[in-house]
């Protein structure tokens, strides 16, 4: 598994690297990253809406790797909550990665579900945000499924994804999201 994990961090692991982490996913991890970047931010950026945008941005994208990465049931716990993110830079757009496992069957649904944010105009995604919002059950894992539609809302930007297979019962599930500065 380890070789795999390496070259899905290669692949995310690209241009000016600001924060970059592989490992098991927990609450402090999250928590202490966020602090590292806000820090990191207000020494770099000097515009205030970009800098927000990215941070709020990089929030809802670490939360949802926190919240949605599936165990893998028999591997050891260091790589049982698995979860790859990056936050770089190049040229003049900031890429915040996300990796995590997710079971296989899941990514057909995800890849309809980001397919379909991807179709949509700026004002039909304000309106999608709207009608889940106000019609959509929480899930076992807290989310109704507006993270990924609030990323695409406040990037103005595709969601760009990939899944890996991984095994029979699971994929890995990278998704890059870009920030224009």
């Amino acid at each position: 598994m380890s070789f795999f994990l390496n070259e899905c961090y290669a692949r995310m692991n690209q241009g000016e690297v600001i924060v970059a982490y592989k490992g098991s996913i927990s609450a402090d991890i999250i928590s202490n990253t966020l602090s590292l970047v806000e820090l990191k931010l207000e020494e770099s950026l000097e515009q205030t809406g970009v800098k927000k945008k990215l941070y709020n941005v990089l929030v809802e994208s670490l939360q949802n790797l926190f919240h949605h990465v599936d165990a893998i049931n028999g591997v050891d716990n260091s790589e049982n909550n698995y979860g790859v993110f990056v936050l770089a830079k190049q040229d003049q757009v900031f890429r915040i990665s996300t990796g995590n496992f997710i079971r296989s069957d899941k990514s057909k649904i995800l890849k309809e579900k980001i397919d379909k944010i991807n179709s949509l105009s700026k004002e039909e995604l304000k309106d999608f945000y709207k009608f889940v919002l106000n019609n959509q059950s929480f899930s076992e894992k807290g989310g109704g499924g507006l993270g990924l539609i609030d990323i695409a809302r406040k990037t103005g930007n595709k969601l760009d994804y990939t899944f890996y297979d991984y095994s029979k019962e699971f994929d890995f599930f990278n998704l890059n999201v870009f920030i224009n500065e």
